[in-house]
């Protein structure tokens, strides 16, 4: 992937209202840079998936746009859009019976018409992508045999054959341990740097936001309250406007990225 491939992706004066309700994202204004990983965090109900998801094209924002490379993303043809962008949602569900090498197949879709026979370079591409997931020796079992972080990885590899320039991932450590939680932040990181995907994934855990990001956006009632590096927004001012947190931030002395340190909350009259 060359430099000029890289696509800049934009959220413009995004609000997203459902029902007549208060809104779930109100007026949000976010540009990702090409090349990064950026984290979304924020308490429960405070937009991160919304963003995400209309982001990914999965929801339709109730005013302003998204643009791709500078084009409303529901303007563009869904085949070709995932060609550049994908999403991962919270918990995908893979058909009954489908096998871990029919489910990466699949990312293949957006590159072939109907009419296209399945090529050598697509099983090429399949195959690196059980490759670099570690899922080549689980290819013939059934996701639903998986472990959870087996079936994480088996999802990623679906977006690695996909072959899209920038991926978003809806909470992709969602149910792990922890063991299991940094192979596939770890599995992210490796697709950042030696694939040059640019990632935007919502996270909860502060501490691994932090490790494994370039850049953190800080959510609260649907309005962004902090962006920046994760020394910019995890500190205890940020944790305490956002979470309503009183925390300790350290230097973690493996990363020197900023590890949390949960206090109390300082609403809390218990």
């Amino acid at each position: 992937m060359t430099s000029a491939e890289i696509l800049e992706l934009q959220a413009q004066n995004v609000s997203v209202t459902f029902g007549g309700g208060e809104p779930a994202l109100r007026s949000v204004d976010v540009t990702i840079r090409p090349g990064e990983i950026t984290a979304i965090v924020g308490p429960n109900g405070s937009g991160k998936s919304t963003l995400l998801r209309a982001m990914g094209r999965l929801l339709r924002p109730t005013d302003g746009a998204v643009l791709l490379d500078g084009v409303d993303i529901l303007k563009r043809p869904t085949r070709e859009l995932a060609r550049d962008l994908g999403i991962l949602p919270q918990s995908p569900i893979a058909p009954e019976g489908l096998t871990v090498v029919d489910l990466v197949s699949r990312g293949r879709d957006p590159h072939r018409r109907w009419f296209d026979q399945w090529a050598a370079s697509d099983e090429d591409i399949v195959n690196l992508a059980l490759e670099k997931t570690g899922m080549l020796e689980l290819a013939h079992a059934r996701v639903d045999d998986l472990s959870g972080g087996q079936r994480q990885r088996a999802w990623i590899a679906m977006a690695l054959a996909q072959e899209t320039r920038v991926l978003l991932l809806d909470e992709p450590t969602t149910y792990l341990d922890v063991a299991h939680q940094l192979d596939v932040l770890e599995l992210i990181q490796r697709m950042n740097t030696v694939d040059r995907a640019t990632i935007v994934m919502v996270l909860h855990d502060l501490s691994m936001a932090a490790r494994y990001s370039d850049r953190i956006i800080a959510l609260s009632d649907g309005e962004i309250v902090a962006d920046g590096t994760p020394q910019e927004v995890i500190t205890p001012a940020v944790l305490a406007t956002v979470f309503d947190l009183g925390a300790t931030v350290i230097l973690d002395p493996l990363t020197r990225r900023p590890h949390v340190l949960p206090g109390r909350r300082l609403g809390a009259h218990w």
